[in-house]
């Protein structure tokens, strides 16, 4: 889509209402709507919406600018625009990137323009001229969600009709057929009873322009669901990773339901992951493939995985970046916490996958990440890690072919794991952020507003509150 396009789109759609969306640094959407009549020139390319784009209170917006240096402007990118997928009123969508008000310049902690950033880093290096990504985003539906932390009271309660729980309780009447927990893994209707409200979704996104692959339930009872995307580049999959999760909630309340990425919103279950699929190209030549190496990978495809393992730990303070991340990173529940690559082996943080001989199909699947990332950060900071790895030729060991959660505790000594806590990876990010920096992809600044914004708003502001389970454990004392 270019401005032309969108000006005949407009006319063809009758479209009323322009919706300008930007992401904030924790990974949200944020948008404003205008009229069209109030940009009625959109459709020429030196409308001032293109050439000056329009002004916002930056201060209001998380991990963006202080009260005294608030102004902002965002600058529409006419390539993302798209008939909004959920709005009754017809309204043209659009994805803006943005500047300072000042200096005309980028904005450093605009996400998306991190993305572009390491991008345009990848191709410097002379390594390859494209990386892709496809992500895998696992989400629960349910039916009911509510939750309060007040002075004298602190409670969450979730409840779905597909809930293993709910076997007794009196539906008037109970059909069954409920996935018992860990269960919940392919099983055909009535089990899964999301079926066509996943296929919806489906259908939306594909009238949205995304491509998608499948569709399934996933391993938790209550709703768990997984819906792939094809592969595509970094910050364009940023872009679609944005609209789907946009459709996923907005169809979800539709049918009557709710939807979350929260990665872990049920006890002794498992929780929702974001596999991370990605590989580097030149031209039509997939970098990453090698039909002598291990598993069909290159040594450069390697050295990728070497960084990716180095830097694992300051890596999850973007890939697993919620207090709630580090309930499903722990041994058990096919949790993805051994620092090691393998073949087919999904209990190694890093596996490669075996379905195809097809020389374009070897990547690398980073398993750790979950759908609480800011898709253009995590993507970023994976391919710095991967990038430095390669740079620095660094060797990610033998690769593990064991299942390692039943390997004796003396068998998984030495294995490197991630952080168990947001606390712990921030630490790591501290301490490990020079591979970041190159090209001025991440600078000093973001990585300091992201752990200051993490540290207050997350990690200090849980562990000021009384948990529900302490009173289990201490009233009596």
């Amino acid at each position: 889509m270019d401005v032309q396009g969108i000006g005949k789109l407009i006319k063809e759609q009758d479209i009323k209402i322009i919706d300008l969306k930007f992401n904030d640094l924790p990974g949200l959407w944020q948008h404003f709507s205008m009229p069209v009549a109030e940009v009625p020139d959109i459709g020429d390319e030196t409308s001032r919406v293109w050439t000056e784009g329009l002004g916002f209170d930056g201060s209001s917006i998380r991990g963006f600018q202080q009260i005294q240096e608030s102004d902002m402007i965002m600058i529409p990118d006419a390539s993302t625009a798209i008939v909004d997928p959920v709005c009754e009123v017809p309204t043209l969508s659009i994805i803006c990137d943005i500047f300072d008000p000042t200096t005309k310049e980028p904005y450093s902690r605009d996400p998306r323009y991190i993305a572009k950033k390491a991008e345009a880093y990848l191709k410097s290096t002379g390594i390859a001229d494209t990386s892709y990504w496809g992500p895998e985003l696992e989400f629960f539906v349910f039916d009911d969600i509510r939750f309060d932390q007040t002075e004298n009271s602190g409670y969450y309660f979730v409840d779905s009709v597909e809930g293993d729980w709910n076997t007794g309780r009196d539906e008037k009447p109970n059909l069954g057929y409920k996935p018992r927990y860990k269960e919940g893994y392919f099983p055909v209707p009535p089990h899964d009873s999301f079926q066509d409200m996943r296929s919806a979704m489906v259908l939306k996104m594909i009238e949205s322009g995304l491509e998608i692959e499948m569709h399934h339930h996933e391993v938790a009872t209550a709703g768990q669901a997984e819906i792939d995307m094809k592969y595509n580049t970094l910050t364009l999959m940023g872009d679609r990773m944005m609209l789907y999760k946009y459709i996923v909630k907005n169809m979800a309340k539709k049918a009557g339901k709710v939807a979350t990425f929260m990665p872990k919103p049920i006890f002794m279950d498992n929780g929702s992951g974001m596999h991370c699929h990605q590989s580097l190209w030149k031209g039509k030549t997939n970098l990453f493939y090698d039909e002598k190496g291990y598993a069909g990978i290159s040594d450069m495809a390697k050295w990728y995985i070497g960084g990716l393992i180095k830097h694992g730990p300051a890596l999850m303070a973007f890939c697993a970046p919620t207090t709630n991340s580090y309930k499903r990173l722990v041994p058990g529940y096919e949790a993805p916490v051994n620092l090691v690559y393998s073949k087919r082996n999904r209990s190694a943080a890093i596996r490669i996958p075996m379905y195809s001989d097809n020389p374009k199909s070897k990547r690398v699947e980073f398993r750790p990440p979950d759908p609480s990332a800011n898709g253009y950060l995590a993507f970023a900071a994976m391919l710095m890690a991967g990038l430095d790895g390669i740079q620095n030729k660094i060797d990610p060991g033998t690769a593990l072919e064991h299942d390692i959660f039943e390997m004796t505790d003396k068998e998984k000594a030495g294995i490197p794991q991630v952080p168990g806590s947001l606390a712990e990876s921030l630490a790591a990010l501290a301490a490990d952020h020079e591979f970041l920096l190159k090209g001025g992809v991440f600078t000093k600044d973001v990585i300091d507003v992201w752990t200051d914004y993490k540290q207050v708003n997350e990690i200090d502001a849980l562990a000021l509150r009384p948990h529900p389970y302490e009173f289990y454990l201490y009233f009596d004392i």
